[in-house]
């Protein structure tokens, strides 16, 4: 029978040991929350198939493995280059968090006068007026057990705020970078990013790792967005295929607000991305899209939420999976339009394309509606390439491993056009390009 819960008890063990490590940087006013999210993960644990969230995502092997804290595990020699991470100076403010720890940032002179991106355990001291409103109050800690762990452990990830009508010309890219050596370990970065009424801002962040290290990557960002505020938010999730990934992010927006998430998952052996968006004023356009890219035994599970809370707002949600080998694929997307949601215009959509007998997804979009004056559609698909192009192709003297490269490419390409960050978007090529058969043909082709 599965459980219901997954217990942990060596990973709530390490609180005390971590505490200790880091009591000369205690944050009196925010280590009660941390005390009653360890508490509340000892009781419910790391989630199980018995939950009908985590139905076709087994995270088992995160409760039996012997994943250490990395603050705890000690700091490994072999670092990795993060070069070959990075866009540039002249491109993006450049933030580079190692193995859970502010390593550098660079162009920060870049940044407009007010302008604050610093350690969130550097803002629990010197920002707490701004930080305490809003840290550990979207995230949903008692039912999340895997939100509440990384509540316990809280400390680094990056604080932004941008005050009112500031507008950053140039976008923050955020590298996670885990080199954890022969150790298995567990990092928890914790953002917190709050946009004034009528900010902008572009935010990258790029998830990386020793191709052959076992880690744990447990992230959890919460936003704000005052009214008439935008965001471009940007996740490049690049982990070994040894490691799990799990990610959540909670967005508050207020009128007139504008957030584009993007969600674009190459590696990982799990990974989970949860995204959840709470559209709490008029006149609000949220959008969010994915592509995902599984091969051999990976499985990348998206979940998505989207509250209509107020009426006159509009979401759009487009997620899409390529499957090779043996790996899987979950979609869960839930559009809720509340009573008082009247004028709501929702749009989601996944689809998938299977490229192997073996592979798998599991998809499931839903509607919940109490509004009677709304305009909502969902759908999802599942197929493979389509024959009759790939005759299509091969009959004017392409070869078949180019040619299903070419449709695939057509098939993501809907998702990639939409980063609106050429850097990012190329690499994103160049990557999809390396996963795909005869995809070097293909660079020389386009």
């Amino acid at each position: 029978m599965t459980k219901e819960k997954e217990s942990a008890p060596h990973l709530v063990g390490q609180f005390e040991q971590w505490k200790l490590a880091r009591s000369a940087n205690g944050s009196g006013w925010f280590d009660a929350v941390r005390e009653s999210a360890i508490s509340r993960f000892a009781e419910i644990g790391i989630p199980t198939p018995k939950m009908e969230d985590y139905r076709f995502t087994n995270l088992a092997p995160l409760a039996r493995g012997s994943f250490q804290h990395i603050a705890i595990a000690g700091d490994n020699k072999n670092k990795l280059d993060p070069d070959p991470y990075l866009y540039g100076d002249s491109t993006a403010v450049e933030i580079v968090v190692r193995n859970g720890c502010l390593e550098s940032v660079s162009a920060a002179g870049d940044l407009p006068e007010g302008v604050v991106v610093v350690p969130l355990s550097e803002a629990l001291h010197s920002y707490r007026e701004l930080v305490e409103p809003h840290l550990a109050q979207y995230a949903p800690i008692e039912s999340e057990g895997l939100a509440a762990l990384n509540t316990a452990f809280l400390e680094e990830g990056l604080f932004v705020h941008v005050p009112r009508n500031v507008i950053l010309q140039k976008p923050v890219h955020i590298l996670y970078l885990t080199d954890p050596g022969d150790r298995e370990t567990v990092s928890y970065p914790r953002n917190l990013w709050i946009l004034e009424e009528g900010a902008d801002l572009t935010i990258l962040e790029s998830y990386a790792g020793d191709r052959e290290a076992t880690y744990w990557t447990n992230t959890l960002t919460e936003i704000v967005l005052g009214e008439n505020a935008a965001l471009r938010h940007y996740k490049l999730q690049l982990e070994s295929e040894k490691a799990y990934h799990i990610g959540r992010l909670h967005a508050k927006q207020e009128r007139a607000s504008r957030l584009s998430t993007y969600s674009i998952s190459f590696g990982s052996r799990i990974a989970r991305n949860d995204v959840n968006l709470a559209l709490e004023g008029e006149g609000i356009h949220s959008i969010m899209d994915g592509l995902y890219l599984g091969d051999n035994d990976q499985l990348i599970d998206h979940h998505t939420f989207v509250d209509h809370v107020s009426p006159n707002c509009e979401s759009r949600e487009n997620y899409k999976g390529i499957l090779s080998g043996k790996s899987k694929g979950v979609f869960n997307g839930k559009i809720l339009v509340r009573r008082d949601a009247q004028k709501t215009d929702a749009v989601q959509t996944n689809r998938n394309l299977l490229l192997s007998d073996h592979a798998t997804i599991n998809t499931k979009p839903q509607l919940e509606i109490y509004a009677d004056d709304v305009k909502c559609t969902h759908g999802a698909t599942i197929g493979q390439l389509d024959r009759e192009s790939l005759f299509y192709l091969q009959a004017r003297g392409i070869d078949k491993d180019t040619a299903r490269s070419i449709l695939i490419n057509a098939f993501a390409g809907e998702i990639v056009e939409r980063l609106e960050f050429e850097p990012m978007r190329s690499r994103v090529e160049s990557l999809l390009y390396d996963r795909l058969p005869g995809g070097s043909a293909l660079k020389e082709w386009r």
